[in-house]
């Protein structure tokens, strides 16, 4: 049932980022909030007075009506089971890739708050046969964008951000695939709303999902995967276990079930304890010895001297942080470990690409990719911006660096997030742990152990499965570990992608197109 009414005026129209100092820092406030002036709210609040959530019939939780914005206009979905939560959705024209449909526009969570969102259906004949796929980018406070323009999406930023060219490996090629600015303030999402932590991020998404299958039913029936990189390893197991959570114990009786599959995280940053300790290893052994990256030490002896003595009180501080979590006591936990990396920003390299050197003051930029800052350029053109219902108040950045330190300083990152997994591989929900051999930022043999330390009832049978050869069309592409229950892609994966960095789809995209592919239609990796 839709009921068509007109509102007028209407609703007002982020990797892993090292920070480069350690202050502190409060969030931008002010970015676009939302202002519907007195008549409107008046309005507003005279339907929800005379209409409440009981005007839909019974069986009927979704409506939707059109509303207009700087000349924009939106269709508007709303659902009974999140009355304070609204879909607003366009259809860009000559956008990206004509080959396939797009929808793109704004979650409003709260009156200030409202997360950007592009989706793309798949380029398939038949794209409501195809699995649905969500990509978080990392930060925090990176815009998916990043995943969308230089990795894995349809098309890729081109000349200076003036346009985009095609893009034949995008994961479009395999499924759906919705790109999600989370938390507010990163990318196009705007808002006063102040979000600094996993859970609050993880529940906002599991709205925006309920609201996205009411518009989108023929999605329903098909598998769903979360997937994203960098600090959507700390992102991903809090999603996935409020979804499956949500799943097992509704929140409302007619909630809908989300058919979550599989999880994948690319270059993660997923058990700080585990992880920030193998830096050394990694950074100082010779190529071939236990621990080390395969290009060859990147410090000299002194610096690999100071950061070996830097892990304890890393370590130390972070199992009081697992044991105890809290602000007071993850925030030291995340000031130590930052220590360990910090000296890779005086190395010259680039952190998320050994093989490379990094000019930061230059053509690079301060990420190290110059088509991080055409993302900007292309972002931030006036007929894109308006094509893609963007609002016109809010000015595109690859990194909201505030956000980033907002969430540094909650301690978010060394909550103990591989504690989320082992209930969600018990319940069959499968796990693939992705990484790039020449990333520093979360490098491949970090993941790999937290992986072999996470208790669960298959982690014999892991540790003990041996680390075979990855191949992708005909040629080794990387090296992999696995238990497999079922004969298919295994129930918990690791994958070292060689000659790849922090960006996986970017620096080797045949094989991550393969490698995704089979993951989720859960084909063999033999």
């Amino acid at each position: 049932m839709r009921s068509t009414w007109l509102l007028s005026p209407a609703l007002a129209a982020t990797a892993l980022a090292l920070p480069s100092q350690l202050t502190f820092s409060s969030p931008a406030n002010g970015l676009g909030q939302l202002d519907l002036g007195s008549a409107l709210k008046d309005a507003w609040n005279g339907i929800q007075r005379s209409q409440p959530i009981g005007w839909l019939e019974e069986g009927v939780r979704e409506f939707s009506t059109r509303v207009q914005d700087s000349g924009i206009s939106y269709e508007l979905i709303q659902h009974a089971d999140f009355p304070a939560h609204s879909l607003r959705m366009k259809q860009p024209k000559g956008l990206c890739d004509s080959s396939s449909k797009s929808y793109s526009g704004y979650l409003d969570i709260a009156e200030d708050a409202h997360l950007f969102y592009w989706f793309f259906e798949s380029r398939s004949k038949h794209p409501e046969k195809d699995p649905l796929v969500l990509w978080i980018n990392g930060g925090p406070g990176c815009s998916s964008t990043t995943g969308l323009l230089f990795e894995l999406g349809p098309c890729a930023v081109a000349n200076g951000g003036l346009n985009t060219t095609y893009n034949p490996h995008s994961w479009t090629e395999s499924a759906n695939v919705i790109f999600l600015d989370s938390p507010v303030q990163v990318g196009y999402s705007y808002g006063s709303k102040t979000v600094s932590n996993s859970q609050d991020t993880a529940e906002d998404i599991y709205s925006f999902l309920q609201l996205f299958y009411e518009k989108f039913p023929k999605f329903q029936n098909v598998d769903f995967h979360v997937s994203g990189e960098s600090y959507a390893g700390t992102y991903l197991p809090n999603i996935a276990s409020v979804i499956h959570n949500h799943n097992k114990k509704k929140p409302t009786p007619s909630s809908l079930t989300i058919p979550l599959k599989t999880v994948l995280i690319g270059n993660g940053l997923t058990d700080a304890y585990t992880q920030f300790a193998s830096v050394p290893d990694w950074s100082c052994n010779k190529p071939k010895t236990p621990g080390a990256n395969p290009y060859g030490p990147i410090f000299d002896e002194s610096t690999c001297s100071s950061i070996r003595g830097k892990v304890p009180t890393c370590q130390r501080l972070t199992e009081f942080c697992y044991n105890n979590p809290s602000r007071f006591t993850c925030v030291p936990a995340t000031l130590s470990c930052w220590q360990v990396a910090g000296p890779i920003q005086q190395s010259g390299l680039n952190p998320y690409d050994i093989r490379k050197k990094c000019d930061r003051d230059g053509e690079d930029g301060p990420l190290c990719y110059k088509q991080m800052q055409w993302i900007e350029t292309y972002m931030n053109q006036p007929d894109v911006r308006k094509e893609l219902g963007a609002s016109p108040d809010r000015t595109f950045e690859s990194c909201n660096m505030q956000v980033n330190q907002a969430f540094q300083f909650q301690g978010d990152v060394s909550h103990n997030t591989a504690a989320l997994i082992p209930p969600l591989l018990e319940d069959g929900i499968r796990f693939l742990i992705y990484a790039g051999s020449a990333d520093f930022m979360c490098n491949s043999k970090g993941n790999l152990q937290w992986t072999l330390a996470m208790q669960w009832s298959q982690d014999k049978k892991y540790n003990k499965a041996k680390l075979l050869p990855f191949k992708s069309n005909g040629k080794r592409a990387g090296s992999t570990q696995a238990v497999t229950l079922d004969g298919g892609a295994g129930l918990l994966r690791y994958l070292e992608i060689d000659d790849a960095g922090h960006m996986v789809p970017y620096d080797q995209p045949e094989a991550s197109l393969d490698m995704f592919t089979r993951w989720i239609r859960n084909e063999s990796f033999e």
